[in-house]
């Protein structure tokens, strides 16, 4: 049972559904990589990556209404950035269950482009094979080489714990996960109509 203080914070993909036929004010914002962007989006949707929109939250938050929804992959980077807007006083912003994989399996209208892996299934990839790697070397090659597989997984758990992942941010930055036209604040931002316009 939950609290009458507690606040809602996710929204599921059937309910955003209906919100994009009953309100035009509502705003929805995909927060990853313009290449993952690319590759899958709802259609409407304006991007605004995380980077950027950690750079200019408050630019942002003061064109942005009632209706506010998130989006990512899974949900992780939206909470990241429901969190920066709710400091810059944009209390009523959703984060979507599922990210745009999981609108686009319950039917929900999306714009699909270039099939690339998404930033956290790469993650996950790097990760899995460093740790093989370091296993399998420090078995056959030098016991040394099973600190990478201890360093991966100490990194992995301050990732958890911090809510945050260095290995995300590099691979992003990774020639593979851009695309020719990276967001900027001029082009993301400045797209989403005011408030009340």
């Amino acid at each position: 049972m939950t609290s009458a203080t507690t606040t809602v914070t996710t929204l599921d993909p059937q309910t955003l559904r209906q919100w994009m036929a009953q309100h035009e004010d509502l705003v929805i914002i995909d927060v990853r990589s313009g290449a993952e962007f690319k590759s899958l989006h709802i259609r409407g949707s304006y991007n605004v990556p995380l980077p950027l929109l950690s750079e200019h939250t408050a630019d942002l938050a003061a064109r942005l209404g009632a209706q506010v929804v998130l989006v990512c992959q899974s949900g992780v980077r939206a909470e990241q950035a429901r969190q920066k807007l709710s400091t810059a006083g944009v209390d009523a912003a959703y984060v979507l269950t599922g990210g745009a994989p999981g609108f686009a399996n319950a039917g929900g209208d999306v714009v699909r482009g270039a099939q690339r892996w998404d930033l956290e299934r790469q993650v996950r990839m790097v990760a899995g094979s460093l740790v093989l790697t370091g296993l399998v070397g420090g078995r056959f090659v030098s016991p040394k080489l099973r600190t990478v597989a201890g360093i991966i997984g100490t990194g992995l758990t301050f990732s958890a714990a911090s809510n945050t992942c260095a290995m995300g941010k590099a691979l992003a930055a990774m020639p593979w996960n851009k695309t020719a036209q990276e967001p900027t604040a001029a082009t993301a931002i400045q797209q989403i109509p005011a408030a009340g316009a």
